[in-house]
């Protein structure tokens, strides 16, 4: 019986990766070695958030829809692992019983990985490793800013929900090591990244790492979810007032 748990519990984590960030890593390797047959890598622009649509109410609708629907693998691993392992969204620490305290840690995560990961850009750009990152393209509307932030918010529950909170979970389920646990999740992490080149992926990794320790320090995802949140939504909101200053993009 034991055998046959472990082979379902693989098996759920390959279809969940399947449909959300393993998805991701697989066309990201593809688009990044796109780029590579292309020309030099500090030629080229990634280019983030874009629109859908030439027409405003179908872009807003197709955005929309778009957030809507990455979320789905989340819902999909929260349930499945409820019923496999017996843990939930609470037992993972996605909650606000410590509102507080996930909000300062998560604030200085945040604080510490945006330094990190401009670092690890800039060294990329300078390196010739990493595109050039155009990080906020939908169209001069009322909406988008909106947008934006759902989107921040998107990527900040659908990677960190699942790279810690699932991942870890059944990881600890099926007896892995911590460390050999947390360097796949932050391998994975680099890999949905290498789109935008090497840099990126680095920085993606390391930050992996980083979020994995402390996931597994305080056993809750919320602070991470928090840190995640706040670098994309500066990044995203921020990227058309401070992008210019700082050499990103272009």
């Amino acid at each position: 019986m034991e055998n046959v748990n472990s082979k379902i519990l693989k098996v759920e984590i390959v279809l969940v990766l399947a449909l959300s960030l393993g998805q991701s890593a697989i066309y990201s390797i593809l688009s990044f070695a796109d780029k590579l047959t292309r020309g030099p890598l500090r030629e080229q622009t990634t280019s983030l958030n874009n629109q859908l649509s030439t027409r405003e109410f179908f872009d807003f609708t197709y955005q929309l829809l778009d957030i809507f629907f990455a979320l789905v693998p989340v819902v999909l691993a929260v349930y499945l692992m409820k019923r496999s392992t017996g843990r939930g969204l609470r037992e993972i620490g996605f909650d606000l019983r410590s509102g507080g305290k996930d909000a300062l840690l998560g604030a200085g995560l945040f604080l510490a990985m945006g330094l990190g990961t401009l670092g690890v850009y800039a060294a990329g750009r300078a390196l010739g490793v990493t595109t050039a990152l155009s990080a906020a393209n939908l169209g001069d509307y009322w909406w988008s800013v909106p947008v934006l932030l759902l989107s921040a918010v998107r990527h900040a529950v659908l990677e960190e929900v699942l790279m810690l909170g699932f991942l870890f979970t059944y990881a600890k389920k099926l007896n892995l090591r911590l460390w050999t646990t947390i360097i796949c999740s932050a391998l994975i992490r680099g890999s949905y990244h290498l789109y935008q080149g090497v840099g990126p992926m680095i920085g993606n990794m390391l930050m992996g790492v980083v979020f994995g320790w402390v996931y597994h320090k305080y056993g809750r995802v919320m602070p991470l979810v928090i840190a995640h949140f706040l670098l994309d939504a500066i990044g995203f909101v921020g990227y058309a007032l401070i992008g210019p200053a700082i050499g990103i993009g272009g």
